[in-house]
């Protein structure tokens, strides 16, 4: 491996430790540390977007399903800019104007029902388990650069994200994502797909030598591309990490415009991701494992140097994706799981109080961070249990979310028996596919469990709230003046009941 690609690695690096006391010196009050001032335009709020959902999996994954599976090898990242771009067309201009932090806070607000306020813990279980995962996956980079073992390299990439997490908060993770946005473009659309294919051929050379299969957009094969957009454009719509976002843009109309932009980049991104694996196997034919694509296309097929930054690409991507749910993940535990697990002891604490206490976020964020480090090393199947998380975020919770945005008639008894139930058989339908699995495909991977907590979410949340009381005036006139802006900044909802 030449110097130089590792060289510039390192300083990718050492520039993502300036980016946290840069943002340091923008964050002096918690709006600003959680949610970037909600002051973002429309240039930085869809870089930040887009980067924030383009992980590992969307980049050194997506580039391996090409290589496997051909163009059809784009449908996972295609999921996600679906997703993002539902989210940003449908629902983020009045989410935008909530003017609040957290998913559960919109439960709140919404239903003013304390049974919501369970979905806090479910949202805090899927952010660290996805911080987990982006750190183990940007930790196999310094591994194949540096030679060090996969422990030492969690560690050390782990402490650059938390140092700039930790000190700035939003500002710092806005500025390294947007610096990963324009790395990532560069790396994959400038660098990697001119070199990679015109390498293979173009595309005749491909067609010559791997078939016209390869070029059928269905070829992955139907249940996957429907398990892409069942567990991707879905959790997408409500997720933390994603809605933290949403918070950050200056307006309701960067939230809409900005958005849908960044969920057509991802969409170009999957393309191009699949086009350039698909140019490695010609190029390359003899990769064993397909996550070893990128990497081995950085460093077998492009100059020097510009593999260095093409591997820097990939780093930023994990990065941004671990950085963004680590801040999602201590914004949720300080606002809302400490807030409902004290009141079982009678020590709810002052909400409005917490929230201006920047010092205790930065500590939030910095022991969160460690937790995750810990979980990227020692949990050895992680992505089983992000797998879960994400299960029960859709199965569980999506239903009462989306149905307080779009059906005033539901209520919060509704959504908290909805909730109870579509992650009960979510979980049930799991554990039995579990036990019952002939294949690691039929079990905790399985697309049944969301299925079937899906549709008994659906059918218990319009049935419980028919045959309960409405939601009250009062909680339904607040919530009225949010979603037509009429609350002034960081207003804290009232308490549920």
């Amino acid at each position: 491996m030449h110097l130089l690609d590792i060289s510039i690695v390192v300083v990718y690096l050492v520039a993502m430790l300036g980016f946290g006391w840069w943002g340091k010196s923008r964050t002096r009050t918690q709006s600003d540390y959680l949610v970037a001032g909600r002051r973002l335009g429309p240039f930085l709020y869809t870089g930040t977007m887009a980067a924030v959902v383009l992980g590992g999996a969307s980049t050194v994954g997506g580039v391996g399903l090409g290589y496997e599976y051909g163009i059809s090898g784009m449908w996972l990242v295609v999921a996600i800019g679906t997703g993002v771009l539902l989210l940003s067309l449908l629902f983020a201009p009045t989410i935008q104007k909530l003017k609040i932090y957290t998913v559960s806070q919109m439960l709140t607000l919404r239903y003013g029902h304390r049974a919501t306020r369970v979905s806090g813990i479910v949202m805090l279980a899927y952010t660290l388990m996805l911080c987990a995962t982006s750190t183990g996956a940007y930790a196999t980079i310094f591994v194949v650069l540096f030679g060090w073992d996969r422990a030492l390299s969690i560690a050390v990439g782990g402490a650059i994200v938390l140092i700039y997490s930790t000190i700035g908060g939003m500002w710092s993770i806005t500025l390294a994502d947007m610096a990963q946005f324009v790395i990532k473009t560069i790396g994959v659309f400038a660098l990697m797909l001119p070199f990679s294919l015109a390498a293979a051929g173009g595309f005749d050379g491909i067609a010559e030598r791997a078939g016209d299969e390869f070029f059928s957009i269905t070829g992955i094969g139907a249940q996957s591309i429907v398990t892409y957009f069942v567990v991707y454009t879905l959790g997408l719509l409500i997720g933390q990490d994603i809605w933290q976002r949403v918070f950050t843009s200056r307006t309701p109309q960067v939230a809409r415009w900005g958005g849908s932009a960044a969920g057509i980049y991802c969409i170009l991104y999957g393309i191009a991701g699949a086009v350039i694996g698909m140019s490695a196997s010609v190029i390359l034919p003899a990769i064993e494992s397909r996550d070893d694509v990128y990497a081995d296309i950085a460093l077998d097929v492009l100059p020097v140097g510009i593999g260095g930054l093409v591997l820097a690409a990939a780093v930023a991507a994990m990065m941004s994706t671990a950085s963004g749910a680590l801040i999602a993940a201590a914004t949720v535990a300080r606002t809302d799981v400490v807030p409902f697990v004290g009141g079982w002891f009678g020590r709810g604490g002052d909400e409005r109080a917490a929230q201006e206490d920047i010092a205790a976020s930065r500590w939030w964020v910095l022991g969160l961070g460690l937790v995750t480090l810990g979980l990227a090393v020692v949990v050895q199947d992680v992505v089983a249990a992000l797998t879960i998380a994400y299960d029960i975020l859709v199965g569980g919770l999506l239903v009462a979310i989306l149905g307080g945005l779009v059906w005033r008639r539901g209520n919060g008894i509704g959504a908290g028996a909805s909730m109870a139930a579509g992650t009960l058989v979510t979980l049930g339908v799991m554990g039995y596919l579990e036990i019952t699995a002939e294949n690691r495909y039929d079990g905790i991977y399985a697309n049944a469990p969301i299925y079937w907590g899906l549709g008994v979410s659906a059918i218990v949340y319009v049935v419980v709230s028919l045959l309960t009381r409405p939601t009250r005036a009062d909680v339904m006139a607040a919530w009225d003046r949010r979603v037509a802006g009429g609350v002034p900044e960081d207003v804290p909802a009232a308490p549920a009941r």
